[in-house]
């Protein structure tokens, strides 16, 4: 049974996507980190979550975005497991629509990018509001990094749109 299940994997496929994880990882930890406008620091990987969502479908994008979400939690400090419940999520709903609803192009893309990062924004908010309350700073926050990540999250969209059978 293991050994048709394993079969039926592209291991070439994962390969790829496991690089592309890493090299995701890499760039927002080590460059965007250090990018701040206006101390605001953009966040590209809700955006390769919602890139193979639409490229590989809910389910696959879904254990992608599990991956994502686990790595990107021992990467930061601050978060204990809403990216690994989140990307999860935000994958298998872009897999949904784009199946469905919307076609796999740029500008599908990044609409579906944006609705991401915003609603990453508001989630990494909670935390916040949990203890604080509900600010206007809060929201000023989460749409400055909205807008500063959506010109990285461009680059999100190459390897799946290049490496799609």
């Amino acid at each position: 049974m293991l050994k048709e299940i394993v079969s039926k994997i592209n291991m070439r496929r994962v390969l790829r996507y496991a690089l592309y994880l890493f090299l995701m990882l890499v760039f927002q930890t080590m460059v965007l980190t250090q990018i701040r406008p206006a101390g605001v620091c953009p966040f590209v990987l809700p955006a390769a979550v919602v890139a193979v969502g639409m490229f590989e479908g809910g389910t696959w994008g879904a254990v992608f975005g599990l991956f994502m979400g686990i790595f990107t939690d021992m990467a930061f400090v601050e978060s204990t497991v809403a990216f690994t419940l989140l990307f999860p999520l935000l994958a298998f709903a872009t897999g949904f629509v784009s199946r469905f609803f919307i076609n796999r192009r740029f500008f599908a893309f990044m609409v579906a990018a944006a609705a991401g990062l915003l609603i990453t924004g508001f989630v990494q908010a909670l935390r916040v509001m949990a203890a604080d309350g509900w600010t206007g700073v809060l929201l000023r926050t989460t749409l400055l990094q909205t807008l500063w990540s959506l010109p990285p999250a461009a680059l999100a969209y190459l390897p799946p749109a290049r490496w799609i059978e």
